[in-house]
């Protein structure tokens, strides 16, 4: 393990830094393949410097409140180009990278200082005057970048990777519609048209990575739903159902669809975008306001609107009889006619609000076939728009190779597998060639749990087009027993209603009533519920809460729509549910035939799996979700258990990690006598500059709460990402699956991986749609010593241990559980804080009023914590 020393200190107790590979790779294969992969590599001068300067902006006036004003980013950038425009001299714009806000990077001196710079938003607005204050920060020289590329320097030079990236998006950023990280032409093909006003566009993300074969661009194609750049009064008639300026009546349902939509305007030569804040009462014609005198000569006068646009801008207004878009902000009103109004394009339109046939479009151009993927992205590399187009990159002495990286990949072989027969026999079972995928027809499950209590409350008991198929009882309970899964007869049947998912209280008496009633009808407390629903409904989660942290109820959610023998696939379906049952109660469905790799010996190995679930972006109050599950049982580790925790706002590390961890432990300890000697954790979620974090305060959490026990495991930690832009390609059919994919068990470890860091690539599914995504693990710590094969083996064989399917999962079931569980957690809070009045919080939480309950309750832990009939098995499945 490298220690990097603390300058001048000589300590040794310095960070840890990443562990360097053990070996020079993996040699296990049952075959190899030709790869393609969407890496370019670039060339760059070592001996070059890029300059990095700190920019302020601010306006030269304060304004009269005092309080300091955002500058949009789009006015940021505009302000920045009229200065570089100005004086070409001292500020030449083809050798600068902007990032938008408070950084430039340059491939030349630039004059540093204060400079007023005279801009205006449009040519009828005020000029204002900004002052820009530039200073450099520092000088990136890309020899230390050459050093860490060669292994001879082992802290990761952030700041030059992060200047390069600037420097490499700038030319996308001048030419392209940015949306977060990824970049979209102006101009959408013309058959992705998905109506409404809306249209598919095909973009690309990219970004920069430190490879064994040097530095490299990696660049993936994205796809996302744009609102059509076209006028206010055509978006309406294409997406509001018999709009017609003539004789529209209807305008609430106008206004809530263009609320919150960005719009520029027709009347004025302007780049300022607006936002709809909503629609005027009155009807153009009736609409006036008070027009001042610029001189303050002469009192303020009530002025028409359409008597203003006729005199200020020589236009007649041709549908005076439908209102405004108030285009206002901060209290201050501004109406403007909808024919002067023009959508902004490259706003995202939510892809759950499409129509089902917009939606299934847009998601099959985005799951886009291997050869047709590598197709575009090797159009996108190769575009005047792209990262490699104009002349920017050349001038920072970048050149890239406009090839994709040509590698070897390794197929690793899966494991044999066990599962049960009939008359309660374990049988050895081959998975199939192509897929790695196996199936139960005419097998059983290695552990079935007996089901002797258990109810059905009906949702779709009052639906005339979804009610529950009389005969699904009955199946079920034949496909569990075919399985090896004995299953009473349900001791309690309630037919209801999906209204009761609108009211928390009345869905908490209802749960209370039918367990009570059942639970007597069983003689014991029951072991699970199934809930058929009617359709999908947001009230689940007030369900999912009440039952797990409140009442320690197993439940299984299933829709009528899907309970029909009528449907083709009906048998799997039923089949699915069976595995889900007994996983959640404790039963074993599949196991690996042999030990896993590495761990042939006595000593017990728990492996643990985390991730944090984090509130959507518009959300700035809600708390984060820490979960951590882990094994339960040795050898067969498919038994998972489960700790939640909320924790502060956009919170990437785990708080309280080392305390999740040890009470897992106690949790295994309880149930196998002993403490688990070694301990694997994979983490989830976190990027490259987050590993410091993971590596040196979560790993280093976890040794403390140990110690403090006086336990000493030996410890693991494995970072699992799935947020990367990197894709393989069988550069031959013999190579590729059916569907062009990689095989399951692809795994690279040379050349597109880091250049001395403990990291590969595994694709461990089949990819039936789309092109496959391989799972990048890198390894953070290692106190096992594990070989590239071993490592590799271990986790593609964990893969086929995952609960509710019969193949191999693309992301390790640790993992793959600790997000379900975060989402878990996640539903939690939203039932806590939407669906919650105090009366109806049952114990710890009785206490709070209604004005302290939303912000204490969001992150008190009480709320999250598991009913302790639950703690212990799989309910999350």
């Amino acid at each position: 393990m490298q220690k990097l020393k603390i300058s001048g200190s000589g300590s040794t107790l310095s960070p840890s830094v990443p562990m360097k590979r053990p070996d020079k790779g993996g040699t296990l294969a049952i075959r190899t393949l030709r790869l393609s992969v969407n890496h370019f590599p670039i060339k760059f001068n070592p001996e070059s410097i890029i300059r990095h300067y700190d920019v302020d902006v601010k306006p030269e006036e304060l304004p009269k409140h005092g309080r300091p004003v955002k500058i949009p980013k789009s006015h940021l950038a505009m302000i920045r180009d009229k200065l570089f425009e100005d004086d070409p001299a001292r500020f030449p714009l083809a050798l600068t990278a902007y990032d938008g806000e408070k950084n430039i990077f340059s491939a030349v001196e630039l004059t540093t200082g204060k400079f007023t710079v005279k801009f205006s938003e449009a040519e009828d607005m005020k000029i204002r005057s900004y002052v820009f204050t530039i200073k450099l920060v520092n000088e990136l020289k890309l020899r230390k970048l050459k050093d860490y590329l060669t292994g001879t320097l082992l802290s990761n030079p952030r700041d030059i990777l992060q200047g390069m990236d600037v420097v490499m998006k700038e030319n996308s950023t001048r030419n392209m519609i940015s949306v977060g990280r990824s970049f979209h032409p102006f101009e959408p093909i013309p058959g992705d048209d998905l109506g409404g006003g809306i249209t598919a566009s095909r973009g690309f993300q990219h970004g920069l990575k430190a490879t064994s074969q040097g530095l490299a661009l990696c660049l993936d194609y994205s796809v996302l739903a744009f609102r059509k750049r076209m006028s206010v009064i055509d978006f309406l008639r294409e997406h509001v159902e018999r709009f017609d300026p003539n004789g529209y009546r209807d305008w609430r349902k106008v206004e809530n669809k263009l609320r919150g939509v960005k719009v520029t305007v027709t009347h004025r030569r302007t780049k300022q975008k607006y936002i709809i804040a909503g629609l005027t009462r009155e009807n153009t014609r009736q609409v006036t306001f008070d027009a001042e005198d610029p001189e303050g000569r002469a009192p303020a006068r009530k002025v028409r609107l359409v008597d203003y646009f006729r005199e200020k801008y020589g236009q007649e207004i041709t549908y005076p009889d439908i209102p405004c878009l108030d285009l206002g902000k901060s209290n201050r009103k501004n109406y403007v006619p909808m024919e002067f109004c023009v959508l902004v394009e490259g706003q995202i339109y939510p892809k759950e609000n499409l129509d089902r046939n917009a939606g299934k479009f847009l998601k099959d151009i985005s799951l886009a076939r291997p050869w047709e993927r590598q197709e575009m992205i090797s159009k996108m590399i190769r575009s005047r728009i792209g990262p490699c187009g104009g002349e920017i990159t050349r001038n920072f002495g970048l050149e890239v190779n406009t090839s994709m990286t040509s590698v070897d990949g390794r197929v690793i072989g899966p494991p044999e597998l066990k599962v049960g027969a009939v008359g309660g026999k374990v049988i050895k079972i081959q998975v199939e060639k192509e897929k790695c995928q196996w199936n139960l027809v005419g097998k059983a499950v290695v552990e079935g749990k007996r089901i002797e209590r258990w109810a059905v409350i009906d949702f779709s008991a009052s639906d005339r087009y979804n009610k529950l198929d009389v005969a699904f009882i009955g199946d079920i309970i034949a496909r569990c027993e075919s399985l090896g899964i004995f299953m009473n007869e349900p001791a309690y049947y309630h037919p209801t209603s999906m209204n009761q998912f609108s009211n928390v209280d009345g869905l908490r008496n209802l749960l209370e009533g039918v367990t009570s009633r059942a639970s007597k009808n069983a003689k014991g407390h029951l072991q699970i519920l199934i809930c058929v629903m009617a359709k999908k409904d947001p009230g689940y989660k007030y369900l999912k809460w009440i039952c797990e942290t409140g009442l320690g109820l197993v439940t299984q959610c299933c829709l009528s729509s899907n309970a029909k023998r009528a449907n083709r696939g009906y048998d799997q379906y039923l089949a699915n549910l069976a595995l889900k049952i007994n996983a959640k109660l404790g039963g074993s469905n599949a196991e690996l035939l042999d030990r896993l790799p590495y761990f042939e010996g006595d000593e017990h190995v728990m492996f643990v799996g985390a991730d944090v679930n984090h509130p959507a972006a518009r959300n700035t109050t809600s708390p984060s979700i820490a979960a951590v599950v882990a094994t339960v049982n040795w050898p067969a580790a498919n038994r998972y258990v489960a700790r939640i925790r909320p924790q502060d706002h956009r919170t990437e590390k785990i708080l309280n990690f080392g305390d999740m961890c040890l009470e897992l432990v106690q949790s295994y300890t309880c149930l196998n006598n002993v403490k688990p000697q070694k301990i694997v954790v994979f983490r989830d979620g976190v990027s490259d500059g987050q590993f410091d974090m993971v590596l040196n305060e979560e790993l280093t959490q976890l040794k403390e709460a140990c110690k403090r026990v006086n336990y000493f495991p030996t410890i693991t930690l494995i970072v699992a990402q799935k947020r990367h832009q990197t894709r393989l390609f069988p550069d031959s059919k013999r190579d590729a699956g059916t569907t062009g994919n990689v095989p399951p068990g692809t795994v690279v470890d040379s050349k597109i991986v880091h250049p001395f860091e403990f990291d590969f690539y595994l694709c461990s599914h089949y990819g039936s749609l789309g092109t496959s995504k391989p799972t990048h693990y890198h390894v953070l710590w290692d106190e096992h010593g594990f070989t590239s094969d071993q490592l590799q083996k271990l986790i593609y064989n964990l893969c086929f241990t995952f609960a509710r399917c019969t193949k191999p999962v693309s992301l390790v079931p640790p993992v793959y559980y600790a997000d379900l569980v975060a989402y878990r957690g996640r539903l939690y809070h939203e039932a806590i804080v939407e669906g919650q009045s105090p009366a109806s919080v049952s114990s710890p939480s009785s206490s709070l009023t209604s004005s302290s309950f939303s912000s204490v309750a969001s992150v008190d832990e009480r709320f999250y914590r598991l009913h302790t009939d639950l703690e212990n098995i799989m309910y999350f499945v």
